[in-house]
């Protein structure tokens, strides 16, 4: 057989890619689903921060924004850590994108605070003089949406099996208690912002888009893997 096959160079081609296929699909696939797992420690988006997540994605920040940190000195000397698969195992889109006309935001929570944050989205050039980003005021005026976030967590649990409602997770079985978490959570955040319109409308029980944009960009970094 072998001999035939030398004899004929389209078969012999064939078969040698048909073995090298196989032999490349057991080498490649085992590691490459190993290394996509959740890395160890990786926790879910909260509902808020989930909600802040859809705010991003609404405003379409990651046309301006990579969320992809790639193993050169120049960037992790700059932005921290190249970034690992196992650390997107919980996005769903995923938000790596394809330009740079701001700086990657992958550990933005690692380096910027909560009040860093607030000034940057009223007014960009406050805190980076020659920035070209345009000012946000209207996250500051339009309430988060709640329960489009809870119907997201939820499904990500339900469907890809996100590990919701375990120890010390987010409590998705019940809409009230995840709406006290999310209030909470928020609560927080205003704590440490300096805005009073903000303030006094949590007072009222709003929650305002900015503030979830805040918990989210505060998520990304080490405090989403446990360090």
């Amino acid at each position: 057989m072998f001999s035939w096959l030398e004899k004929n160079p389209f078969f012999f081609t064939v078969a040698f890619l048909f073995v090298f296929s196989i032999a490349g699909l057991v080498e490649i696939l085992p590691d490459f689903m190993k290394s996509s797992r959740p890395i160890e420690g990786l926790r879910p988006y909260t509902v808020l921060e989930t909600a802040g997540r859809q705010v991003y994605i609404n405003n379409g920040c990651y046309n301006c924004h990579s969320q992809l940190i790639r193993p050169f000195q120049a960037e992790t000397d700059r932005y921290g850590a190249y970034s690992l698969s196992g650390e997107y195992a919980y996005d769903r889109p995923f938000l790596w994108g394809s330009k740079r006309t701001g700086p990657d935001l992958q550990r933005v929570g690692d380096s910027r605070t909560t009040d860093w944050h607030e000034n940057h989205m009223w007014e960009p050039t406050s805190v980076v003089p020659d920035s070209i980003m345009p000012a946000y005021h209207h996250l500051f005026k339009k309430d988060a949406d709640f329960d489009t976030a809870y119907a997201e967590a939820y499904t990500q649990k339900v469907v890809f099996g996100v590990p919701y409602d375990t120890p010390g997770g987010v409590p998705l079985g019940n809409i009230e208690e995840a709406k006290k978490a999310y209030m909470e959570e928020a609560g927080q955040i205003v704590e440490n912002m300096k805005n009073q319109k903000i303030k006094d409308a949590f007072q009222k029980g709003e929650v305002k888009e900015i503030v979830a944009l805040i918990a989210y960009l505060n998520s990304l970094g080490q405090s989403r893997i446990g360090k």
